[in-house]
C-alpha cells in the first residue's frame, strides 16, 4: 500500500480473528501523514466497511509511535509518491480528510492503541475513534497554533463535543503537549496501560466487541453519532427508530434463544 524509502510500506494490515489491524507504518518518521499513507489508511477503512468478516478494527503505529501529524516534507514532494497516488488526491481533494477520519466515519468499531507521540494530525486522527486506549508514555497534543497553522482535521468542531469545553480550549489555544495520565484525566482516552501493551488491550476490547451481534454493534455507533447536536426529543425519536429495526432481527431472536439455552449465540448479520 504505498512503499517507503526504506522499502517498508506506509500501512500495514493484519487480520486478527474478525479484527482489522491497521498499523501506520513509518517509524523514521515518527509514523508522520504521507500521501501514500493517507491513500492506503483511506481504503483501509472502505475495506472494514465492505468486509462483514470485519467486526472491528483497531487503529495503532509501529516502533514506539503512534503519529506525529502531517509530514510536510513528504506532503511538499521531496518525499517520493507514486504519480498514481497523487491523481488521487488530484481526483479527491478530500481524501485527505476521509483517511483522517474527519469526512468518513466507518460502519465498525474502531480502538485506537496509542504508544507515544499522538500529537497534531495523531490528535485529530483519534477523535474519530470510538474506544481509546494510551501506553503510559503515550503523549497527545495539538501544536499547530505553535506552528501559526490551524488544526483543520476538525478539532475545533469535534474536541468540545468529546472532552470538557475548557479543557478543548486549553488545548487547542496553548498548543501544549499532555501525557497520557492528563489525556485520561479530561476524557480523552478512556484506558492508560503500561508502556507497550496498548495493542494487546486493543485487541481484547475489541473480542468483547466482535463477540455481539454485529448490526446491533454498528447500530448503536451509528444512532450515537447521529443523534449528536440533536434536540433530545429528535434524538430519542431516532433512537425508536433504529432501535427497532434491530429488535426486528433474526440475530436478536437468537440473542435471546441462546440466553435462554445457556449457549453462545451465533449471530449470521441478519
Amino acid at each position: 500500500m504505498g512503499g517507503n524509502p526504506d522499502g517498508t510500506e506506509h500501512l500495514t494490515l493484519e487480520r486478527v480473528g474478525a479484527t482489522l489491524v491497521l498499523t501506520l507504518n513509518r517509524p523514521h518518521a515518527r509514523n508522520a501523514l504521507s500521501l501514500p499513507m493517507l491513500a492506503a489508511l483511506h481504503d483501509g477503512w472502505l475495506l472494514a466497511d465492505a468486509d462483514d468478516g470485519i467486526r472491528s478494527v483497531v487503529l495503532t503505529g509501529a516502533g514506539g509511535a503512534f503519529c506525529s501529524g502531517m509530514d510536510l516534507k513528504a506532503l511538499a514532494g521531496r518525499e517520493a509518491a507514486d504519480e498514481s497516488v497523487r491523481e488521487r488526491f488530484r481526483a479527491d481533494p478530500d481524501l485527505h480528510w476521509k483517511a483522517m477520519l474527519r469526512h468518513h466515519r466507518p460502519r465498525k468499531p474502531v480502538i485506537a492503541a496509542v504508544e507515544g507521540p499522538c500529537v497534531a494530525g495523531g490528535t485529530e486522527i483519534l477523535q474519530g475513534t470510538d474506544i481509546r486506549i494510551a501506553g503510559s508514555g503515550a503523549t497527545f497534543g495539538l501544536y499547530e497554533v505553535r506552528r501559526g497553522l490551524f488544526p483543520l482535521g476538525g478539532s475545533t468542531v469535534r474536541l468540545p463535543r468529546q472532552i470538557p469545553r475548557t479543557h478543548a480550549l486549553e488545548m487547542l489555544l496553548t498548543g501544549r503537549p499532555y501525557t497520557a495520565a492528563e489525556a485520561r484525566r479530561i476524557g480523552l482516552v478512556g484506558h492508560v496501560v503500561p508502556d507497550g501493551t496498548a495493542l494487546e488491550r486493543a485487541l481484547e476490547t475489541a473480542e468483547l466487541v466482535n463477540a455481539n451481534a454485529p448490526l446491533a454493534v454498528e447500530a448503536v455507533k451509528a444512532c450515537v453519532h447521529a443523534a449528536e447536536g440533536l434536540p433530545e426529543a429528535e434524538a430519542l425519536a431516532l433512537e425508536l427508530e433504529r432501535g427497532r429495526a434491530v429488535l426486528d432481527t433474526a440475530d436478536a431472536k437468537e440473542g435471546a434463544l441462546a440466553f435462554a439455552e445457556k449457549r453462545p449465540p451465533v449471530y449470521r448479520r441478519a
